[in-house]
């Protein structure tokens, strides 16, 4: 089923009334797991106040390389996921912040981002969250990291439920070889949501785009589109993170959208 919901404006003024209203303590922590051979992968690991409805794991835009430390957030603290994940924590998820694997150092995912390498070391992050928690897990890029968790559904036959796509990327250029174009989507037998601003004017991830790749995802048995407009005044150039491609000033509702998009797919609330 494909189908296309704008998000009204009463509903975005409820969403960020419940942002202003969380004051859940968010417990956060730095994860390392082994995945190939030699290869580490890490990840922020945000919990819940509860018991998980679901777990996420998010993929920030750009190279991918976000430098996690015990410092904190080396690069890519202003990306839409990366920005917003203890809202994603705060509807109930168990959060994993994916950086580059070891082996990719400060180059970041660049073209790797489409490997089946990439997957392996998913496949590693989804066996984690399973372990921490009995509930489904989902995959959520936004930007150049809509490719990495495409890869991922795309790849990884088991333990995933569920794909979303946030500002996709469907177009090259020659600062991003890679787009959705490159991913095996027809073998994505997921429930997948895009989530696109039409406003967005990054030239690589334009809105009228989006309806022809759903049209891509033959076997997947759930195929949607929720529509945002507008935002804050961009601070940023239209491709980068805080403008209308990163969703600024719609993150409450835009992360309330999707929480209830997937607990209503996964049938959890």
């Amino acid at each position: 089923m494909h189908r296309v919901i704008s998000v009204p404006s009463a509903i975005l003024l409820a969403a960020v009334v419940f942002a202003g209203t969380l004051a859940h303590a968010i417990d956060e922590e730095l994860q390392r797991i082994p995945t190939r051979p030699g290869v580490t992968q890490a990840f922020l690991l945000v919990k819940p106040a509860s018991r998980p409805a679901a777990s996420v794991i998010l993929f920030a835009g750009g190279h991918g390389h976000l430098a996690l430390s015990d410092r904190g957030i080396g690069w890519g603290s202003n990306n839409f996921l990366v920005r917003t994940r203890t809202l994603f924590a705060a509807q109930g998820f168990l959060v994993a912040v994916v950086d580059a694997p070891s082996d990719r150092g400060s180059e970041g995912l660049g073209d790797f981002r489409t490997s089946e390498a990439h997957a392996q070391d998913i496949a590693d992050v989804i066996a984690f969250l399973k372990q921490r928690a009995d509930a489904p897990v989902w995959v959520v890029g936004t930007s150049t990291g809509t490719l990495s968790a495409a890869n991922a559904a795309a790849r990884i036959s088991q333990g995933l439920d569920g794909l979303v796509l946030t500002s996709s990327v469907t177009r090259s250029s020659k600062a991003n070889g890679d787009s959705l174009r490159d991913v095996n989507l027809q073998d994505i037998a997921l429930p997948t949501l895009f989530v696109h601003n039409k406003s967005d004017a990054c030239k690589v991830t334009p809105y009228a785009d989006i309806p022809a790749v759903m049209q891509q995802l033959k076997r997947a048995p759930k195929v949607e589109l929720i529509s945002f407009e507008g935002g804050d005044i961009p601070r940023s150039e239209p491709c980068e993170a805080l403008s209308y491609h990163g969703f600024l000033g719609l993150e409450p509702a835009v992360v309330e959208a999707i929480a209830r998009w997937i607990k209503a797919t996964s049938r959890v609330e």
